[in-house]
């Protein structure tokens, strides 16, 4: 049922290189082709709408879930509606990448809408990689939504990865997070050629004595652009911040728009933003050590965006 270029692209995007133990549901070129449930974790087809509900149960620990999808035929525009509940007290890790063959002359685009609900003391750790491939012309798009509701004293942590291969993403994060409740988003971005990438998250931090904490890392080469645009609302006591870093090349184009925004004298709000290219004293000192400046670059960015 999988063949060599779906195994391969599962690896880049969920770092499967098995199937893995516990839950798991995977979807390619519009349709589930493979599930697994826990007696801790069931996952079911919605009705209404394409996509799945995955219910964690109350205390849960130790688990997790992979949703990857493939798309890897030209042409296809597959739109799925996940809705995720973290049960009050458990802490689990999910799985959510997206990998795109797209061999042919039409675009290829996957778009797809995660809503969490983090219950009260539960933690989770979201991953979602973004990888695409193929020789053809055609377009291989990526256009995520995320969206959150952390309760009280819950954490998420959100980990977002695109380092090749697509050409177009808008990935939009919308999260709420409650009394004690704490949310930490790291992301990581490469892009090349003629992509285009923006990135815009909004942070509500409702509850007395929330936090978060928001880091971004990107490469932009070639004639590529970037836009990354995080909002920290401060709505109680509250704790923000928020780091953007970024490293320019060639004719690339990058535009970090840290915003903070405080509605509570006891909220503690801060953002930072750098973006530049890379430093020369770096380049000479790894060149002396015996690597070419083009393996040096590649060595800086590798550490960049570890």
């Amino acid at each position: 049922m999988l063949n060599n270029i779906d195994k391969e692209i599962l690896n880049r995007v969920a770092d499967m290189t098995h199937i893995p133990e516990g839950a798991y549901n995977i979807r390619k070129n519009g349709a589930g082709i493979m599930r697994n449930t826990t007696p801790n974790i069931d996952i079911r087809t919605k009705e209404d709408k394409p996509g799945i509900d995955i219910i964690v149960k109350p205390f849960t620990k130790g688990e997790t879930v992979h949703i990857p999808v493939l798309l890897t035929n030209q042409g296809l525009e597959d739109l799925v509606y996940n809705t995720f509940e973290i049960g009050e007290g458990s802490d689990v890790l999910v799985v959510a990448g997206c990998g795109i063959h797209n061999p042919g002359e039409e675009t290829s685009q996957h778009d797809g809408i995660h809503t969490f609900f983090v219950r009260k003391n539960a933690r989770m750790k979201y991953v979602e990689k973004h990888y695409a491939s193929g020789s053809g012309k055609g377009k291989k798009i990526l256009n995520p939504k995320t969206i959150i509701e952390i309760e009280e004293g819950g954490y998420a942590e959100i980990e977002t990865v695109q380092i090749k291969g697509v050409d177009y993403s808008k990935r939009d994060t919308e999260v709420r997070v409650g009394k004690n409740a704490h949310l930490l988003i790291t992301e990581r971005l490469m892009t090349d050629g003629d992509q285009y990438a923006e990135s815009i998250v909004i942070v509500d931090l409702v509850g007395v004595d929330s936090s978060v904490q928001i880091i971004s890392r990107s490469v932009a080469k070639d004639h590529s652009e970037q836009i990354f645009y995080p909002r920290v609302n401060g709505h109680e006591r509250c704790k923000g911040h928020v780091q953007c870093d970024a490293i320019i090349m060639n004719n690339a184009r990058v535009r970090a728009i840290p915003e903070i925004a405080a509605y509570n004298a006891d909220a503690e709000l801060v953002h930072e933003a750098a973006i530049g290219k890379i430093a020369g004293e770096a380049l000479i000192k790894l060149m002396t050590l015996g690597l070419s400046q083009e393996e040096s670059e590649e060595a800086i960015l590798k550490g960049f965006l570890r």
